[in-house]
């Protein structure tokens, strides 16, 4: 089969030749060949030297994602090595858990693709049409490798239109149950096939591990709290008491199970509302009391477009909280918005704390575990910021 050659235009940015995978549309100067969306392609420098392989859309603003630097074919043997080489270096890394991220897309060297392990079943997202065309191969790699009892698909979110793709939830090899469990750091979770991201979310696995030194004895407000992953964590570590407030009841639901399996019945409470609501009205009344909130939000931010209003909503969240806490309470916040730096992020929280007159002195500081790693030439890898904070009054 003739693979169709694309050649860039002098000009392009030291980006792409210093190893990143995406290719615009602008960078192209011309290509030779016929090719249809979804195919792979061959992609040259204007001085004709071979960069790279890999897939095309003309439908995207990314026209091409390179998949390898090499003349290699794009096979089943391919998917093979590029998971085993994820799995060499993650397994002796990931520990307390048989749950974590084999493939994390660009990082990982397969764009457009992440694949989470949740005990014996996978679960799958494909956001790109050229994945799309890739899926048959990748599914036999992934089944030859690690042998699951079932693989999920949840590529359910919007960002498949703009390529072109409808949305697509279900098993596509064996069967498995609605919610997965898996364990983490001597809890019992269950990742909900309907829920959000693959179901649940193991970047947080560390991040969660660090609050173990400000929880205990303590009563805790987890926003956002999804199905309980630092509700569970802080309880196990010794809070007395702990609030989950997210608007989803299934979630909540979810949670319950999460809590009552874990033998913390009677030291908790479920609440169905909006985060930003509940924020406002606990500082509106001096009834509620929290010694810690952990805020831990969906990404405000999947554009540039949105960078003002993410701003906004994480100064508002982050506000409230510094309010309803009482001198030297712990603030433990997150974003995970990647158009959100954390130069960002720490401005947005010197300008909450400004506003409410408070100081904020930094506890602990998190990140992306080694399953979510970044690369260093890929700046849209980086996206987990995590802080724990004590909040100290001044007046």
């Amino acid at each position: 089969m003739t693979i169709a050659r694309v050649f860039l235009r002098d000009s392009i940015k030291n980006r792409v030749k210093n190893g990143h995978p995406w290719i615009y549309s602008g960078e192209i100067e011309r290509i030779d060949g016929d090719f249809s969306d979804g195919d792979i392609v061959d992609v040259f420098l204007h001085s004709k030297d071979f960069l790279g392989r890999g897939y095309i859309n003309t439908h995207s603003k990314i026209r091409i994602r390179l998949l390898t630097r090499k003349f290699e074919e794009i096979n089943k043997e391919f998917f093979l090595k590029r998971i085993r080489r994820a799995l060499s270096w993650r397994v002796p890394l990931v520990h307390d858990t048989d749950a974590f991220r084999v493939i994390f897309s660009e990082s990982d060297g397969l764009p457009g693709l992440v694949v989470d392990k949740y005990s014996d079943y996978l679960v799958i997202q494909v956001g790109t049409l050229g994945m799309e065309r890739l899926k048959g191969l990748l599914l036999d790699a992934l089944v030859e490798e690690l042998r699951p009892k079932g693989i999920y698909e949840k590529s359910d979110y919007p960002a498949r239109e703009k390529e072109g793709l409808e949305r697509f939830r279900g098993w596509i090899y064996g069967k498995g149950p609605e919610l997965l469990e898996y364990h983490l750091n001597g809890l019992v979770f269950y990742a909900d096939t309907k829920g959000q991201k693959t179901g649940a979310f193991l970047d947080q696995r560390e991040n969660a591990t660090l609050i173990g030194d400000f929880v205990d004895g303590k009563l805790v407000l987890d926003a956002f709290s999804y199905t309980g992953n630092f509700a569970a964590h802080a309880l196990k570590y010794g809070a007395k008491h702990a609030t989950l407030v997210d608007y989803s009841e299934r979630s909540l639901e979810i949670a319950k199970m999460v809590l009552d399996k874990n033998g913390f019945s009677g030291r908790y409470n479920l609440v169905v509302d909006n985060a930003f609501d509940r924020l406002r009205e606990i500082d509106a009344s001096s009834g509620e009391k929290y010694d810690v909130i952990f805020l831990d939000p969906p990404a405000f931010a999947k554009s540039a477009r949105d960078r003002k209003s993410a701003y906004r909503g994480y100064k508002e969240i982050n506000l409230r909280s510094m309010r309803i806490l009482p001198d030297e309470g712990i603030l433990v916040t997150s974003s995970c918005s990647r158009i959100i730096t954390e130069r960002d992020f720490l401005m947005i929280l010197y300008d909450a704390a400004s506003d409410t007159k408070v100081r904020l002195k930094m506890m602990r500081r998190g990140g992306q575990p080694p399953d979510h790693s970044p690369q260093l030439n890929i700046f849209e890898t980086f996206y987990l910021k995590f802080f724990i904070l004590m909040v100290e009054k001044t007046r």
